[in-house]
């Protein structure tokens, strides 16, 4: 299992990359898996429905299984958020881990840079971006620059750049 991640500011275009870059390396013969990160608190089923009705009344987890598809359902009540290899270690074997978002934590990131969100970019201060994918010029960067029309080169730069699980670092300090 490798893993590779892209960071950008939200707005950026992280989660539309993904769903263009994924479907190139499925047909490449790979097994992809995404991690996403949530900001905010989310929810994976709606109120009323069974599970939403056990986790309301106190379960910790619930494990909601079908013929298509199965989740599980962790509630943290107040535990911290897991570090991402933590949650990596819960994923079935995979050759590719796309993850988005844990711009904290050290592993190869992609940065997904739109100039009109308004934001700088996380590069040079982030060590762990190893190329940025925009929609404009970027002379002043120093790692490879791609387009992000170009769906291919960065299909090609996710495979190279990804690292074995073992090979991810740990949370870094807060700036």
């Amino acid at each position: 299992m490798r893993i590779i991640g892209l960071a950008g500011w939200s707005g950026s275009g992280k989660t539309t990359l993904i769903t263009n870059v994924v479907p190139m390396l499925v047909k490449r013969g790979l097994k992809v898996a995404t991690v996403k990160h949530a900001h905010h608190e989310f929810d994976t089923d709606q109120p009323g429905k069974d599970s939403w009705l056990h986790r309301q009344a106190g379960a910790s987890e619930v494990a909601i299984v079908s013929s298509r598809r199965w989740a599980i359902v962790h509630e943290l009540g107040g535990e911290p958020e897991p570090p991402l290899g933590d949650v990596l270690a819960k994923l079935s074997v995979v050759d590719l881990v796309i993850v988005e978002g844990f711009k904290r934590h050290r592993h190869p990131k992609l940065e997904v840079y739109r100039a009109v969100v308004g934001k700088p970019l996380l590069y040079p201060d982030d060590d762990c971006i190893v190329a940025i994918a925009t929609d404009g010029p970027l002379p002043q960067a120093q790692v490879p620059v791609l387009m992000l029309d170009d769906i291919n080169g960065i299909a090609n730069l996710l495979q190279a750049e990804a690292l074995p699980r073992d090979q991810i670092g740990p949370l870094r300090d807060p700036v």
